[in-house]
């Protein structure tokens, strides 16, 4: 069985172990594909019946080009960049990764809204600049600190992580509320359903867990951001398509977003023009919420199990 990786450097850069993989068959690994090549892409899959791919697209021409293609693996949570459809007509199975990363994500949120209410970044860059060593008193803060404790986290979805961050929130005391497109049964008693408007406008904090779907697309835009509390902080640590990136850079240089924390873009890498990077009090990181070691290496086991269930003729996480 041949299996071929075309895009592998993100998952494993050199600290994780392939050998689980490669007892299951002749494995090839490409550190990354162009993703508008689609001559490369079959160059690269070749005669290999197994593809892993996390963001080579994968759609109907290339598996129609590909006959020899028996099992896709998508090592990610999401799986569009796969045609589930064409892939179910060819009698391609197509899984996906659900649910590794709940607890790094989660962590992660926390991170992004610590920095700032906290700036621990900005006051460790200044004592070190010699801020404090020549301050006349014992202490200094440089921008405004907050207190989350009696504050309202609004949770856009409520999936693993949505709950995993509630739970956070509320050892910090905060109240914490959601929105979600369907009812949520058996909640804890700290955690309260309402509509998207009642969230938009009692929230102090808001912070994104929805799938980028049509109806979730830009959902965070120009009308959305006029229902929001002034000063609310904004937190996207799903998909970057989840908010009209113009209309949050205008909110956040006018102030009627305080802050936001953004781990996703709507292309990346993000573009050297993007408006999120001349905004005010935007916190940008590249797209590493799920990307700590022992994350990585949950995924690599699931992309293993998932390949043995296959082998076995089982159906373990298939999408399609």
């Amino acid at each position: 069985m041949k299996i071929v990786n075309l895009d592998s450097y993100a998952l494993n850069p050199g600290d994780l172990d392939w050998s689980p993989l490669k007892k299951l068959g002749e494995c090839k690994f490409y550190d990354r594909t162009p993703v508008d090549d689609d001559e490369e892409i079959l160059k690269r899959i070749g005669d290999a019946e197994i593809v892993l791919t996390n963001k080579t697209p994968l759609d109907k021409h290339v598996l129609e080009a590909a006959p020899n293609i028996k099992y896709i693996g998508v090592t990610a949570t999401g799986y569009n960049i796969v045609d589930t459809t064409a892939a179910r007509e060819a009698g391609i199975p197509v899984t996906n990764i659900p649910t590794y990363g709940t607890d790094a994500v989660a962590q992660f949120t926390f991170a992004l809204l610590l920095e700032i209410t906290s700036q621990v970044g900005l006051h460790n860059q200044l004592v070190h600049e010699g801020r404090w060593s020549s301050n006349p008193d014992f202490t200094f803060w440089a921008k405004p600190l907050m207190e989350l404790k009696g504050k309202t986290l609004g949770l856009i979805g409520f999936g693993h992580i949505a709950k995993k961050v509630a739970e956070i929130g509320h050892a910090f005391f905060m109240n914490i509320i959601f929105w979600n497109h369907r009812p949520k049964s058996d909640l804890p008693d700290y955690v309260k359903q309402v509509e998207l408007d009642q969230l938009y406008q009692k929230a102090d904090i808001i912070s994104l867990h929805v799938p980028q779907t049509p109806a979730t697309t830009e959902m965070i835009n120009q009308e959305a951001i006029s229902q929001m509390k002034d000063g609310v902080i904004l937190i996207n640590t799903a998909r970057g398509g989840l908010i009209n990136e113009e209309d949050v850079a205008d909110a956040l240089n006018e102030g009627k977003i305080a802050a936001a924390g953004i781990d996703v873009a709507q292309k990346e890498p993000i573009p050297a023009d993007s408006p999120l990077l001349s905004a005010k009090n935007c916190y940008i990181t590249p797209h590493i919420a799920w990307a700590p070691r022992e994350t990585r290496n949950r995924l690599l086991g699931i992309v293993v199990e998932n390949l043995q269930a296959f082998l076995k003729g089982e159906k373990l996480n298939v999408v399609n």
